[in-house]
């Protein structure tokens, strides 16, 4: 699998699984790729754990509860929207 995400997925992703896109598609995706640079992480598994807390990255979560771990991705990735 590539690592890469673009606007089009995000933006598709979003409006057929929630509806209206309500935030912008560049700076998420810019968001994503500046956080996925910082942890050495797979895009497309980074959006879906944001998006829906998804267990796709190994560490991030136990019992359903974020980890340390998973609370720095999403504070990097909130800094970085």
């Amino acid at each position: 699998m590539k690592n890469t995400i673009s606007q089009k997925y995000v933006i598709s992703y979003i409006t057929k699984n929630y509806g209206e896109m309500r935030h912008c598609p560049k700076k998420l995706v810019s968001a994503l790729n500046k956080t996925a640079k910082s942890f050495d992480l797979n895009k497309v598994n980074l959006f879906h754990y944001i998006i829906e807390r998804k267990p796709t990255i190994s560490g991030t979560q136990s019992y359903g509860f974020d980890t340390a771990f998973g609370r720095e991705i999403r504070k990097t990735f909130e800094y970085n929207y």
